[in-house]
């Protein structure tokens, strides 16, 4: 039975591959659809979730299970009430030592200013360089993978010791090589400091994030003395423990921020807590309209090709006729019709869908060239791909089979 069924698939796949080769103008033009309908469906997934994995990287290197507290709310939105938070006090350096003693739901509490101004090096002056001034757990929370040299010790953070480590573009930009740059010293904003390791290039981020290859970062013990630290965006980072939600975190930090602002609890709370989790999560949700969005341009193809399919079908029972009616003569069943036109009908499908993937895969090769990430098409979509193009093909194709299975074969062999 399992050899019958495998004659038949090949037998059909033979006879499709014929129809494609005899008709190729019809053919071309039947499967059209079904080529820009696979086009835009996975172009459309594929783009769109290089994107957000690229986006959603970006994000995840905030800090993973991590809030942070500031006097901002980092929403946004057009209608951003930012008069409300203005006045609000900064977070502070001396806070970090109660929160950890607080929350008992902490893991790594982190203190970060930041500035921008100029660095020079023999009279190499770089301009707009950000400066970000951190304690010693903001590694662990934001980790920092150095290239050459090292990153700041315990004891340097301890003593607020005049050692940096800078970003990749900063290195080649004053050095002319970010091998080298290790053991130099820089001037920034009046004072020298030594150069002890060089970030590992990050390229390009879409969503702004810490942008280390034009970065520069020092002990904050050091920081705070060539910073205005109220003036200088400070904020607090705090990572809760492993396996517990940040929602758990949000809940037991407010209580802590609260206290240590001495509000009563009918007050309101003059501080944010910014999840980075619900960041991660309106980004998934702004990114499925985009592929809604797709599938219902798609939808439209694929029906048009549906109906360029089945037209194919009608045109192949009609000249198949008298052959159809031969094999139901020698004892071909009903099913074994049916199968055959639905197996050749999803064949052709497949080929206006591989067609399509290639489009896509040259789609993708283009916008990797042109954008600062990777666009991709997984596995997933290529099966995807795959399976619209079989369920479209046993669609379009079942009205014809059915027709060529319901043959006479008397009349059938007579219509030649």
């Amino acid at each position: 039975m399992f050899r019958r069924y495998i004659e038949i698939v090949t037998s059909s796949f033979k006879m499709a591959l014929q129809e494609l080769w005899k008709n190729k103008l019809r053919t071309f033009l039947s499967l059209f659809g079904i080529t820009i309908g696979i086009f835009c469906i996975i172009g459309v997934l594929a783009t769109v979730n290089s994107l957000e994995q690229n986006i959603q990287n970006e994000v995840k290197s905030l800090g993973t299970n991590t809030i942070y507290v500031d006097k901002w709310d980092y929403s946004g939105g057009p209608d951003y009430p930012w008069w409300k938070y203005v006045n609000r006090p900064s977070p502070k350096y001396n806070e970090i030592k109660h929160i950890r003693e607080r929350t008992g739901s902490s893991k790594f509490v982190a203190f970060a200013i930041n500035t921008q101004d100029n660095v020079e090096y023999a009279g190499n002056i770089l301009s707009n360089v950000k400066l970000y001034g951190v304690t010693e757990d903001f590694n662990d929370i934001q980790p920092v993978e150095v290239r050459y040299g090292r990153y700041m010790s315990d004891a340097e953070f301890e003593r607020g010791v005049n050692a940096i480590v800078i970003g990749n573009d900063v290195a080649e930009k004053l050095f002319g090589s970010a091998e080298v740059a290790a053991g130099k010293e820089v001037t920034a904003r009046g004072r020298t400091a030594l150069v002890v390791g060089v970030i590992k290039k990050q390229g390009k981020q879409m969503i702004g994030g810490w942008d280390f290859d034009q970065s520069i970062v020092l002990p904050y013990k050091y920081a705070r003395n060539i910073m205005n630290e109220f003036r200088s965006d400070p904020v607090i980072m705090v990572q809760g423990q492993d396996n517990l939600s940040s929602k758990a975190l949000k809940d037991d930090l407010t209580g802590t921020m609260r206290a240590l602002h001495k509000l009563s609890p009918t007050k309101e709370e003059d501080f944010a807590l910014n999840d980075v989790n619900d960041f991660s999560d309106a980004i998934s949700s702004a990114f499925s309209g985009l592929n809604i969005g797709g599938w219902a341009i798609a939808a439209l193809s694929l029906i048009v090709g549906m109906f360029g399919v089945a037209n194919i079908m009608f045109v192949s029972v009609r000249e198949r006729t008298s052959q159809i009616g031969l094999k139901k003569a020698i004892g071909a069943k009903k099913r074994v019709i049916l199968t055959e036109f639905l197996l050749e009908s999803a064949f052709l499908c497949i080929i206006g869908g591989m067609i399509g993937l290639t489009l896509v895969f040259i789609l993708t090769q283009i916008l990797t060239l042109a954008l600062s990430f990777p666009v991709f098409i997984s596995t997933g979509y290529m099966l995807l791909a795959i399976g619209i193009c079989i369920i479209v093909g046993i669609v379009a194709g079942f009205i014809p089979a059915l027709q060529a299975a319901n043959m006479d074969p008397v009349e059938a062999i007579r219509s030649k």
